[in-house]
């Protein structure tokens, strides 16, 4: 495979810009073009639905530093769409017309959140959290709202949460399931995170459908749920969960993934799409992982920056498969997590170390035997033995996770 001299990367997020400082760490000395659709220079997200959204800073976190581009000779276009994609020519065009000719092409677009498909899911006042101006926007809006209502009990949802009552708003979370988190940790563990928020004063319509968002030109009123129960509110967040932006790829005719509702652009274990020297990386990536056996398409922050680090070396030629275990933190309140692994909380058996009332535990999921994922809450002795323990699949009896030395299993 002869060495590339142009390399164009779609998609500005932490993904893309990881992958560009790579190259040039691993001594790529040809173009090198990122098209960002953002016109803020590249930021990370974790910090907009805890650090900025609480008022603890105006700034998220910087992938590099104002003058990192430039310095590295990276051609970052801020506030410019790729706009079509010809993998024959191959060729990307974006919003202003100009053509970029490419040898090799990472896409990285990320994603957007999903909307509400009710009547009212439009309306003035219902806002979303994705980008920073999304994030500054919402903090103001919390601190002038005096009745918030959050559609959706996932991580940004009930982060959301916290930062509202942060800022004094009464608050509901209204969610179809019957616990928050319920699906990422089973019934005893999100109790955890129901009864934190409870103790909190935000009130919880679990297993409540939303019928409409009721308001007018103005702005919202409320939200009516399908049992005709009325919530009123000045401000809607929707955090539904996100939708990956897949539609430059699907135009350019590449392979969408649709099994298992995983969705995102199919790419083998090296990052690889079906086309020649077409890759994709972070929330986009529908990636076979060899140590699941199937694929996963992951929205985390941890799995951006790894994936996009580790699809450097392959777009220079290596054939490694990504086989980093999926990681996410959360921090709600005066409760700090970190989750690493993935588990299915309905068929693996849960073990927990230390005190669920007290929120100082680490919980342990065991399949066949062998540890799937583990979360550690204001527990942060055991990081590096957690890590190994999901990466290598560690096989350990209840009895000794519970009251263990955890190092002594690695």
């Amino acid at each position: 495979m002869p060495d590339p001299q142009h390399i164009v990367i779609v998609g500005g997020g932490l993904a893309g810009v990881t992958a560009a400082a790579d190259l040039r760490h691993r001594g790529y000395a040809g173009e090198l073009v990122v098209l960002g659709a953002d016109p803020h220079r590249p930021y990370e997200l974790p910090a907009l639905s805890k650090a900025v959204l609480l008022g603890e800073t105006d700034e998220p976190d910087w992938v590099h530093d104002e003058g990192f581009y430039a310095d590295h000779d990276i051609d970052l276009r801020r506030g410019v769409t790729a706009t079509r994609v010809e993998l024959g020519s191959r060729l990307v065009f974006d919003g202003h017309g100009t053509e970029h000719p490419y040898d090799r092409l990472l896409l990285a677009t990320g994603s957007r959140p999903r909307s509400l498909p009710v009547p009212g899911g439009d309306r003035p006042g219902v806002r979303t959290l994705r980008s920073l101006d999304d994030a500054l926007a919402l903090r103001a809006a919390f601190r002038s709202a005096r009745r918030v209502v959050i559609i959706g009990a996932g991580w940004i949802g009930t982060e959301a949460a916290a930062a509202a009552r942060h800022h004094g708003a009464e608050v509901t979370v209204v969610d179809q399931v019957q616990a928050p988190l319920r699906d990422v940790l089973g019934d005893e563990v999100s109790a955890v995170f129901r009864d934190l928020h409870a103790e909190h004063g935000v009130t919880w319509r679990l297993g409540a459908k939303v019928a409409e968002i009721a308001g007018g030109a103005d702005g919202v009123r409320g939200v009516r749920l399908a049992d005709g129960t009325e919530l009123p509110a000045d401000l809607v967040l929707v955090a539904v969960g996100a939708a990956p932006r897949v539609e430059l790829a699907h135009q350019a005719g590449l392979e969408l993934s649709d099994s298992g509702g995983v969705g995102g652009v199919r790419v083998d274990a090296g990052l690889r799409t079906a086309a020649p020297d077409v890759y994709a990386a972070g929330d986009i990536a529908a990636h076979f992982h060899p140590h699941y056996g199937r694929r996963l398409r992951v929205e985390h922050w941890a799995n951006a920056k790894e994936q996009g680090a580790h699809v450097a070396g392959n777009l220079l030629g290596e054939h490694e498969p990504y086989l980093a275990s999926p990681f996410f933190f959360s921090d709600q309140y005066d409760l700090g997590c970190e989750y690493r692994g993935l588990a299915d909380p309905d068929t693996d058996e849960l073990v927990v170390r230390g005190d669920l009332g007290a929120r100082e535990f680490i919980a342990f999921w065991l399949r066949e035997g062998r540890v799937a994922a583990a979360l550690n809450v204001n527990d942060w002795n055991h990081g590096d033995a957690l890590q190994l323990m999901v990466d290598g699949r560690v096989a350990a009896e209840p009895a000794q996770l519970r009251e263990g030395d955890l190092g002594a299993l690695v």
